[in-house]
């Protein structure tokens, strides 16, 4: 009889401790610092991006996008505007709602929905300010670009496969009004980057819309490394004022019957 009042007194003492256990685990997760997210996010970078100034916690916070060309190089500002998040509990029992606002950057919040291993991306638009692209360094902090680039998709599918993340959709990058201050035309010209993506590969085109600045090239980005290559040209008349810049871009060569400037990056 003692025996069995003993093994009750176990039990209940080893369930009082796991409720106990599990009520913490609970307050913790409840008020996560909103810095656990930056530290993820630097982690994953390899410390190129940071949340700065962020406040709140990780279910629900605010903080600014900032960028670095190294890091060890100091942080800038990358994406005007704060980002405020919302993050649903329910990412504890494995489904991901999350909800992503900024007026001055995003089109519209932005919804990341799912599982721990898939998610789905709904459609929207990101406004990047092309002279804050010179903090991921060289060579776009010699190129000093101004002007407007906008990333739009639809919706987009990612799923964790073997430690990789496999990307399924079509990414734009429009980029108007582009300029650099290694050139005295401003503005270079309207340009547009087409990518579709299939799992860790994607297939790239870059056309040139408008202005005196001819670029256009394609290839593909393949297990983490983009694999481009190009041309580049100045419209009639333009070719004194353009010099500079397209010896920078690349080398000149006969290509076509033509001599153009060819650029690569593997």
């Amino acid at each position: 009889m003692n025996k069995g009042s003993d093994k009750n007194r176990n039990k209940f003492a080893w369930l009082y401790l796991l409720v106990v256990a599990f009520s913490f685990l609970l307050s913790v997760m409840a008020f996560a610092p909103a810095r656990w997210l930056g530290q993820l996010l630097e982690q994953q970078s390899k410390g190129r991006l940071s949340l700065m100034d962020a406040d709140g916690t990780l279910w629900r916070g605010a903080a600014s996008l900032g960028i670095a060309a190294s890091a060890n190089e100091p942080v800038m500002l990358l994406l005007p505007g704060r980002f405020q998040w919302q993050l649903s509990p329910l990412l504890l029992i494995g489904r991901v709602n999350f909800r992503l606002a900024n007026a001055e950057s995003l089109s519209h919040p932005l919804l990341l929905t799912g599982s721990w291993q898939q998610w789905q991306l709904g459609k929207a638009s990101l406004l990047i300010p092309a002279e804050r692209l010179v903090g991921m360094g060289a060579p776009l902090n010699t190129l000093a670009l101004s002007g407007r680039i906008r990333v739009m998709w639809d919706d987009l599918r990612a799923s964790a496969k073997g430690g990789q993340v496999e990307l399924h959709g079509a990414i734009t990058f429009a980029m108007d009004d582009i300029a650099s201050r290694m050139s005295p035309i401003k503005p270079l010209g309207n340009y547009r980057l087409d990518t579709v993506w299939q799992g860790q590969q994607a297939t790239l085109n870059l056309s040139a819309l408008q202005g005196p600045l001819l670029l256009q090239g394609d290839r593909m980005f393949k297990n983490g490394r983009i694999q481009f290559a190009g041309t580049a040209d100045a419209a009639p008349g333009q070719e004194e004022k353009l010099a500079n810049l397209l010896n920078l871009l690349g080398q000149r060569r006969q290509q076509g019957g033509e001599n153009v400037i060819a650029f690569e990056f593997k």
